[in-house]
C-alpha cells in the first residue's frame, strides 16, 4: 500500500514536470514563430535567415529589402518576442504568488493598485511634463515617472500592514480604494489634455508591446530571474500560507511577514514590467488558473508553470494583435477580450480542491 502510494505520488510529480516543460517548449515555439508575424509580407524562412545571420556574424544588407527585413525582424520583432515572453512570465509568476499568498482567486499583479499608480505617473508626465528626475529623455522620463508612482500604492499597503494587523481581504480592499482614487485623478487630468496626449495615455493604459526594444531586455531578464529565484525559495512556505494563517503559525511560518515580503517582490517586478509595456490585463489573473488545471496548486510547480503559461498567453495575444485591422491593436485589448471568457469558463469548470 505504501509503495503504491509512493509510486502514485512520483507519477503525479512527473506529470507536473512534463506539463511545465511542455508549456516552456510551447512558449519558445510561439516566440520563434512570432518573428514573422507582421502585416509586411515576410516569410518565416526569410525572418529566421536574418536572425541566423546576426547570430553567426554573416549579416549582409545589400538590397533595400534586406535592410527593411533587418529593421522589421531584428530591430522590431525579435526584441518584441523576448519582451513578450519575459513580461508574460513576470505577470504569470506574480499572479500565482498573489493568489496563493492572500488566498483569493481574483488576485492579480495589479491588486494593490500598481497599474493605477503607474498610469497617474504617466499622465502627469505626458500632460504637464512633470519628470521626477530632470534631464531624462521623453521615453525614459515617462518610465521613471510610472515606476515611482506605481510604488506608492504598494507602500501604502505595506505601511498599513506594518502598523496594524491586516488580513488578506483588507489588503485587497486597500488596493481597491487606492485604485479608485488614482483612477479618478487620472480621469480628471485627461479632461485638461489634448487629443494627442489623451491617445498616448490610453495606449499606455491598455498595454502594448509595440515599443519593445533591445534596451528593455536586460532589465526584464534581470527582474524575472530575481523574482523567480525569490519566489521559488519561499514556495514551500507559500504552500503552507495558502491554507490558513493559524496553520502557518503552527508550522513556524510568519504569515504577515511572508505576505509583506511577497508583496514587495511582486510589486517591484510588476512595476518594472509595467514601465516597459503599460498595463496588460488578465495575463496575471488567468495564467495561474489555467496552469492549475495541469499542475495543481503546489507552488513548487505552479510558479514555473505559470511563468511559461504567462509567456504563451502574452506572445500569442500579441501575434493576434499585430494582424487585427489595418494597423493592429494594443495587445492589452486582445488579452482582455480573450482572457475574460476564458477566465469565466475556468472558474465554472475548476474543482474546489484546486484551492
Amino acid at each position: 500500500m505504501v509503495l503504491r502510494d509512493a509510486a502514485e505520488y512520483l507519477a503525479r510529480n512527473r506529470r507536473k514536470v512534463f506539463w511545465t516543460v511542455a508549456l516552456i517548449a510551447i512558449a519558445g515555439l510561439v516566440a520563434v514563430y512570432s518573428i514573422c508575424v507582421t502585416q509586411y509580407p515576410i516569410s518565416f524562412a526569410e525572418a529566421w535567415q536574418n536572425v541566423s545571420d546576426h547570430l553567426h556574424g554573416t549579416l549582409s544588407l545589400e538590397t533595400y529589402r534586406d535592410r527593411l527585413c533587418n529593421y522589421i525582424v531584428w530591430d522590431g520583432l525579435v526584441p518584441r518576442a523576448i519582451v513578450g515572453i519575459l513580461v508574460g512570465a513576470v505577470l504569470g509568476v506574480c499572479g500565482a504568488v498573489m493568489q496563493s499568498s492572500i488566498r483569493n482567486p481574483l488576485a492579480d499583479p495589479y491588486t494593490t493598485g500598481i497599474s493605477s499608480g503607474a498610469l497617474l505617473g504617466v499622465s502627469l508626465f505626458v500632460i504637464f511634463g512633470v519628470s521626477i528626475v530632470p534631464g531624462l529623455s521623453y521615453d525614459l522620463g515617462m518610465m521613471v515617472s510610472a515606476f515611482i508612482f506605481a510604488l506608492i500604492p504598494c507602500a501604502v499597503v505595506i505601511l498599513f500592514s506594518m502598523y496594524r494587523k491586516v488580513t488578506p481581504t483588507v489588503m485587497i480592499l486597500i488596493g481597491l480604494a487606492i485604485t479608485y482614487i488614482f483612477s479618478a485623478c487620472t480621469t480628471l487630468l485627461r479632461y485638461t489634455c489634448s487629443d494627442e496626449d489623451s491617445a498616448t495615455i490610453y495606449a499606455w493604459s491598455v498595454g502594448t508591446l509595440g515599443k519593445a526594444s533591445w534596451d528593455a531586455v536586460p532589465y526584464l531578464l534581470l527582474i524575472f530571474v530575481l523574482l523567480f529565484a525569490a519566489m521559488m525559495a519561499v514556495s514551500r512556505s507559500l504552500n503552507i500560507l495558502s491554507t490558513d494563517d493559524r496553520s502557518a503559525v503552527s508550522m513556524g511560518v510568519n504569515p504577515v511577514r511572508l505576505r509583506i515580503i511577497c508583496l514587495i517582490v511582486v510589486s517591484l517586478a510588476t512595476t518594472v514590467a509595467v514601465c516597459f509595456t503599460g498595463t496588460i490585463g488578465f495575463v496575471g489573473l488567468v495564467a495561474p488558473h489555467l496552469t492549475r488545471i495541469f499542475v495543481g496548486s503546489n507552488c513548487r510547480y505552479l510558479i514555473p508553470a505559470s511563468a511559461a503559461m504567462g509567456g504563451v498567453m502574452l506572445i500569442a495575444a500579441d501575434c493576434l494583435a499585430r494582424v487585427v485591422g489595418s494597423t493592429g491593436v494594443p495587445v492589452g485589448v486582445v488579452t482582455a477580450l480573450v482572457g475574460g471568457p476564458i477566465f469565466l469558463i475556468v472558474l465554472m469548470r475548476q474543482r474546489k480542491s484546486a484551492w
